[in-house]
């Protein structure tokens, strides 16, 4: 057994299983999975304690910790991605029937560094002309990263259901509430897969949800680390993707990234840094002018050197 143990906090996925049970093992290090509950709390807990050798976490996350000095490194695994047409709602009151009718409303996020929100508020800005300084950003939580201080726009709720906000009026719209069982609730785009399928045609972008990050420390004691892990989760990855292919793909987690290469092409969940360095630079613009950094980032500083060939 090797003599390096990382402790390790990625989601239970169907590219993730075959590290999580053995499957796929390393001569360099083992790893022993911790499990935590909901995913997000990963986030949290990196940031803020380093309690993982090895994490899954927000690419947004990502970023404005890593503007805080945090002594973590992302590695070019991109464990989830999404669209986000269909991530905003708002009430039937509200009488928001465009992306414009937000502006001078308040529309409520869990928080104002949510990697789904960061999107969903750049696609509204660059593709349907929203100005989002005109909306009053009404967080249900707190930030991951405790020093980040949000624009003047932003304000918190007491309330921590952003269903319960929309039901009560304190909020007019919400990014990523979830079902919501009301007939007042309604999406902003009723039919939001075509209009994700347009948006990516248009832009080239596929939007990163979560990667993975290591602590520094590690990267720095163990040469070599940083390309094994992406071998060994790409060596995960292909073995799920296989099975996918041959057909076997019942659970509704594998469906709908089934749904996804639809629009993204034969590989719904692309590692390597070359493949998404567009998508990396349209979301750094976006943090950017959205406050949630200070300054762009060349997306390869993001990355081990070492790592930015691998795919």
């Amino acid at each position: 057994m090797a003599d390096l143990v990382l402790r390790t906090a990625v989601g239970s996925y169907g590219h993730t299983t075959p590290l999580q049970d053995g499957t796929i093992t390393s001569d360099l290090f083992a790893m022993e999975h911790i499990a935590v509950s909901p995913v997000t709390a990963i986030f949290r807990r990196m940031v803020r304690g380093l309690e993982f050798d090895v994490a899954e976490m927000a690419l947004a996350t990502y970023l404005c910790a890593r503007a805080h000095g945090k002594p973590f490194t992302a590695i070019p695994v991109f464990l989830t991605r999404a669209f986000y047409h269909g991530g905003l709602v708002c009430h039937a009151r509200s009488r928001i029937r465009s992306p414009k009718d937000l502006e001078g409303r308040k529309v409520g996020v869990r928080s104002y560094t949510l990697t789904p929100g960061v999107w969903t508020r750049g696609i509204l800005q660059t593709e349907y002309d929203v100005d989002l300084n005109a909306v009053t950003w009404v967080l249900s939580g707190d930030e991951h990263v405790a020093e980040f201080v949000p624009p003047p726009n932003v304000v918190s709720s007491p309330n921590g259901d952003l269903a319960a906000m929309l039901l009560s009026g304190e909020i007019d719209a919400a990014i990523g509430a979830g079902p919501v069982d009301s007939p007042d609730i309604q999406p902003l785009f009723p039919e939001p897969a075509p209009a994700d399928a347009a948006w990516h045609r248009k832009t080239g972008v596929y939007p990163v949800s979560h990667l993975l990050v290591v602590q520094d420390a590690a990267l720095e004691s163990h040469p070599g680390l940083a390309r094994e892990l992406f071998h060994v989760f790409q060596a995960a990855k292909a073995l799920y993707l296989a099975r996918l292919r041959s057909g076997d793909a019942a659970a509704p987690a594998d469906r709908a990234l089934l749904q996804l290469a639809k629009v993204a092409g034969d590989d719904p969940i692309p590692y390597g840094f070359a493949s998404s360095r567009h998508t990396l630079e349209t979301f750094i613009a976006f943090n950017v002018a959205q406050g949630v950094i200070p300054e762009p980032v060349d997306p390869a500083a993001l990355f081990p050197a070492a790592t930015l060939a691998l795919s």
